[in-house]
Parts: C-alpha cells; sequence; structure tokens
C-alpha cells in the first residue's frame, strides 16, 4: 500500500509524524518481504471469482438522444475525434456531474480513488442518482486507498443497476490502516501493481479522461491543497477506443466484484442509509458552486450547444494492458504506455516539454533526455518543489537526478505551493482565487509543439513498471498551443523555481541555484528555498531506503 500511505496521489496529504512513521514502516518491508508473489488467481482473495459476469460498452449508442446530438458531427469529420481541454477544477467537477445527469443507457467510471469528502460524495451521488433512473453504472476503482472505504461505498452494489469492481484487491477490508501494512509486506509484489487509469465514458458516446482522481483536492474544493490539471473531454472514434479500454479492464481477473470480498453483503438497508446520508451531505453544501443544478449549464452543456465547438483532430488512445507486468516480462502479447509516448519524444526534433507532478526517469528516461540533448533538442521538464509536493517520499528520489538533468542542457522548472502571477496570458487562470496552496499533478507531454499527450502517466518508476496508465496522443496545433501557454504561465520565475547550476561546493560537485522572482525582483537561492526542517528530515531520511523501482 505504498502509494496511498507515502505517496498521496489521491488526496491531500498532511505533514504529520505519524504517515511519516507509517511510510518508513512500509518502505522496510517492502525492503524485507521474501514471500511476495505475482498477481495470480492462486493469490487474490479467497472467493474473489464468485459471480464475475463479463459486459461490454453500449451497442449501439448512435440511438441515444447524446448520441444524436453528437454523431452528426462526427460524420462531418470522417475518422477524426472531437476534443476539448478543460483546466479548471470547478469545471472539471461540472462536467462529470454533467456526465452523468446525460446518461441515458450506461455510465462507466473507471478511477484511481475516488474520496469520501464534499466533491466525492457528491460525485457518488450523481451515479446513484443515474442508477434510480434505470442506467447501468459500472465504477471500477483501484484498491489501494480502500481503508474502511467498503463501509460506504460498498453499499452501492445492493442497487440493481450498479456493479462494483475493485482492481487487484487486498483481502484485509477493514478500517485498520497497520493490517494492510502488514498485508502488503507479505505479498509486496501483487499487491504494489496498481491502476492509476482515470475515465468515465457516458452512452459510449462521450468521454472524460485525464489526470484528476475524484476528490476536494482535484476540484479546488480543499483548504489544503489545489492540484492544477487537465481534462480531456472527447467525442467520436476514441470513445470507441477509451471503451475498449475499459471493457478490458473491467473483465480482467483482476477486477473483482466487491461483493465477492466483503464478509457482510450489502443489502437494502445499508443502500438506503448511504443514499440518506448523501443528501444530508449535499443540503449542507446547498447554495455551494459545487450543487448548483446540472441546468445551469457548464462545460458539456456548452460543447453540445456549439458555445464552445470541440477541436477535430487525429488522435489515439493508448494505455497499459491490465496485466501489465506480464507483458513487460514477455509472458503475454500486449500493450505499454510508456514505450507509445517514449517513442514519440526521441523523434522529436526541436523541443520536448514534460511537466509532471513526480519526477523520477531513471536509467532509461535519463538515456532519452541525454540523447535528445545530444542532437540538440531543446527539452523543458517541469515537476514540484519540495515546498509543493505532496510525496516527499517520491522527491527522495528525484533529488539524485536534478544535477545530472542540468549537466546534461535540461531546463528544470519546480512548481511554487504559492503562485505570484497566476493569470494565463489569453485569459483564465491557473488556480482558483482562494489562498490554497498550490501543486502540479498535470500529466503532458508536447512534441515540437504540434503532438500531445495527456493522460494519467507520471514520468517516474512507478508508472513506468508498477501502475496501469491510460492517455490520448493527439495531432493538434490549437490544443498544443493551450497546453504550451499554460507551460509558459507555470515556468514563469514568478510562478517557479528555474533551476541552474552555480559554483563548485566544498566537493568540487555543481551546486544547485533556485532562481525566482519574490515580489517584483529575481532573487537566487543556493540552498532548497522555503522548505521547514520537518520535511527536509523527511527527504533526507528516506532517500537511504532502497525504493526508487517503486516510485
Amino acid at each position: 500500500m505504498l502509494k496511498s500511505s507515502c505517496r498521496g496521489r489521491s488526496s491531500p496529504v498532511s505533514d504529520s509524524a505519524s504517515r511519516f512513521y507509517t511510510c518508513i514502516y512500509i518502505a522496510l518491508a517492502i525492503a524485507l518481504a521474501a514471500c511476495s508473489v505475482m498477481p495470480t488467481e492462486s493469490t487474490l482473495p479467497l472467493g474473489a471469482y464468485a459471480a464475475r459476469p463479463e459486459s461490454v460498452a453500449l451497442a449501439n449508442p448512435e440511438q441515444t438522444k447524446l448520441g444524436q446530438q453528437i454523431e452528426p458531427r462526427v460524420r462531418e469529420h470522417a475518422g477524426i475525434s472531437g476534443f476539448r481541454l478543460i483546466s479548471s477544477g470547478v469545471a472539471c467537477f461540472r462536467a462529470r456531474m454533467e456526465m452523468a445527469a446525460l446518461a441515458e443507457k450506461t455510465l462507466d467510471v473507471q478511477y484511481f480513488a475516488i474520496q469520501s469528502d464534499d466533491t466525492g460524495r457528491l460525485f457518488i451521488e450523481g451515479l446513484l442518482d443515474a442508477a434510480d433512473r434505470g442506467i447501468r453504472v459500472r465504477i471500477l476503482l483501484d484498491d489501494s486507498n480502500a481503508v474502511g472505504r467498503d463501509a460506504e461505498i460498498g453499499a452501492l452494489t445492493a442497487h440493481p443497476n450498479i456493479e462494483l469492481r475493485v482492481f487487484n484487491p487486498f483481502s484485509y477490508r477493514g478500517p485498520l490502516e497497520f493490517m494492510r501494512a502488514a498485508e502488503f509486506a507479505l505479498n509486496e509484489r501483487r499487491l504494489t501493481y496498481r491502476m492509476h487509469n482515470k475515465l468515465l465514458v457516458v452512452d459510449n458516446e462521450l468521454a472524460l479522461t485525464g489526470g484528476r482522481n475524484v476528490g476536494d483536492g482535484y476540484f479546488a474544493a480543499s483548504q489544503t491543497v489545489e492540484f492544477g490539471d487537465y481534462d480531456l473531454l472527447i467525442a467520436g472514434p476514441m470513445v470507441r477506443q477509451l471503451s475498449g479500454s475499459f471493457d478490458a479492464f473491467w473483465n480482467n481477473k483482476l477486477a473483482i466484484p466487491l461483493q465477492n470480498l466483503v464478509v457482510f453483503k450489502p443489502n437494502k438497508e445499508r443502500l438506503d442509509a448511504y443514499r440518506e446520508s448523501l443528501r444530508s451531505h449535499r443540503a449542507k453544501m446547498e447554495g455551494s458552486t459545487y450543487t448548483r443544478p446540472v441546468s445551469d449549464g457548464g462545460p458539456v452543456a456548452n460543447i453540445l450547444s456549439g458555445k464552445r465547438p470541440l477541436i477535430w483532430a487525429r488522435a489515439e488512445a493508448i494505455y497499459d494492458s491490465p496485466e501489465k507486468q506480464k507483458v513487460d516480462s514477455g509472458k503475454q502479447a500486449g500493450q505499454l504506455l510508456r514505450e507509445q509516448v517514449e517513442s514519440a519524444a526521441a523523434a522529436v526534433k526541436s523541443e520536448l516539454l514534460v511537466a509532471t507532478p513526480y519526477l523520477v526517469p531513471g536509467d532509461e528516461g535519463m538515456r532519452l533526455f541525454t540523447g535528445l540533448r545530444s542532437r540538440n533538442v531543446r527539452v523543458r521538464v517541469m515537476t514540484n518543489s519540495l515546498q509543493s509536493t505532496d510525496a516527499p517520499i517520491t522527491f527522495s528520489a528525484y533529488e539524485r537526478y536534478r544535477v545530472p538533468l542540468l549537466e546534461a542542457g535540461v531546463e528544470l522548472y519546480e512548481v511554487r505551493p504559492h503562485l505570484g502571477a497566476p493569470d494565463v496570458p489569453g485569459g483564465g487562470s491557473l488556480k482558483s482565487s482562494s489562498a490554497t496552496p498550490f501543486a502540479l499533478h498535470a500529466k503532458v507531454f508536447v512534441f515540437d509543439q504540434r503532438q500531445v499527450f495527456v493522460g494519467s502517466m507520471n514520468y517516474d518508476e512507478r508508472s513506468r513498471r508498477l501502475n496501469t496508465e491510460l492517455g490520448i496522443l493527439i495531432e493538434s496545433p490549437e490544443l498544443t498551443k493551450e497546453v504550451v501557454e499554460r507551460f509558459e504561465a507555470v515556468a514563469k520565475p514568478a510562478n517557479s523555481y528555474v533551476l541552474g547550476l552555480g559554483p563548485p561546493g566544498p566537493t568540487g560537485r555543481p551546486k544547485l541555484q533556485w532562481r525566482t522572482e519574490e515580489n517584483g525582483n529575481m532573487v537566487a537561492y543556493d540552498n532548497e528555498p522555503n522548505v521547514d526542517a520537518a520535511r527536509r528530515f523527511k527527504v533526507d531520511t528516506l532517500k537511504f531506503l532502497p525504493l526508487e523501482s517503486q516510485l
């Protein structure tokens, strides 16, 4: 359970000592575990394979109301798909609620995490409302953040129109984190393998994918952190490809119906109690931006009405096979997303831009970057600073790459938690107007400013080897321009530290320097700027653990 305990990718993470020591405990357990096994039928929880009916995406989506709106536009753009980037957290939440309300036949939901917080509960209520209208709702969740979750969200499986499956599940289903940590220690090689995909598909006609999980931090509703990210709204042939990816995961043996795992089976009473708690929660939030009626309009309504038209472009949906580790080892044929992204990066002729919240390039990533630099290709990489990251443990692995990257000629930017210039040229803002700290969460690659990848893949060892990932590779100067403009805005010295190499230190090795803008003046730091001693101590301690392959 390394990811949920240490990396904090599904929710804002506090700097409490208890979480730090949990990370240390689990890290040591990983290093010592000797009886671990790969995901196989024999190692999944007992009873996991009972009642696992297969199902697939809606066969005739053009017959739905949504299909009747979208298909004429698809025919006008034969062979290509329509896209819209959404960056505002509030708009991305609204888009999900609109899509749930638009569903006529099916709703497919695939996420690494759905939090039980304000926006998470509103989203679940939207799914339940759809099921009440007779919509078939399939929910596929990763199981790494499931401590105590079954008691609430598991009640949904009592609804006749909702199916809920968890990917590569733990056997322990209770609320005690240390019990899951113990199980992880005994079965690390199976349980470290996670599904990181993010996808929402309505009636096999409209899809939403990108880097966001479902929770307050992703929708500008948290007081702790606001994650900057992208969602892609998609119509056209690409939606069928994405539905195919969902079906591949849904029908894979690692996707287990939740009711096969729990001792106390969900029933109508539990569902009614959960429904009532969701209604009470909504009543408490009445009047907020997040409870505005869907009829008020939002990003999806604007696109369907033509007020904000789709951008039509050639694209490819790329995703890892559900059993990625077997593909990686050569035991099974399949797809590896990283190979396609890195192939596109290696073909770049003039410039590569990378934005990733967690950066651990490893030997292969360093060969890619240095190979591009040897051909005089400009390489610019953006990630979180130690101040802004929600994953100090991953930062501890990233640190050692900074000097080699700069020596190779890579331009490196570390995002600050407090943005001095949040406005984007041409309109819009990098974050909401609140004082909540900002953190980069987008995962994008831009190839020669003509092609862009948007998806769930961080550029680190975990996404390369241990997570399944999903994304879209698009050939569109217009969409690429949007991404580049936001990259440039975040990269400004008022918003990021621009890293460089200062004079050599006492050891003779180059020293890092952080250049930034404060109060309108350029300043330079010779030590990690504005980091408290406790966080610095965490990183210095964690970097001695043999965990880079897990990060």
